[in-house]
């Protein structure tokens, strides 16, 4: 996964947010925030997590399916990317 390992400041970057607004969230369901603070919370929370995939996404697309030279490997890694957008849109 050499996009991961390229990307991985600005992936990190994106982890690190996400754990602030979980741990924002907790704080919140903790403190007895007002429904609509909790709902906030969490919908950053998962706004930011989709933006994460898409970020790996597309650099899975790009190094192991566009740039990828050989069909049967193209093949096997489009199945991984499309049972992931299956599991995904549960």
């Amino acid at each position: 996964m050499a996009h991961i390992q390229r990307d991985r400041k600005k992936l990190l970057t994106r982890v690190r947010r996400i754990a602030g607004q979980v741990a924002a969230l907790e704080q919140a369901l903790e403190t007895g925030d007002d429904c609509d603070a909790v709902l906030v919370q969490i919908a950053a929370a998962k706004g930011a997590m989709h933006g994460l995939m898409l970020e790996v996404m597309a650099g899975h697309l790009s190094d192991h399916l566009v740039a990828e030279p050989d069909q049967a490997r193209r093949e096997a890694e489009a199945a991984v990317l499309l049972d992931l957008l299956k599991r995904h849109a549960r």
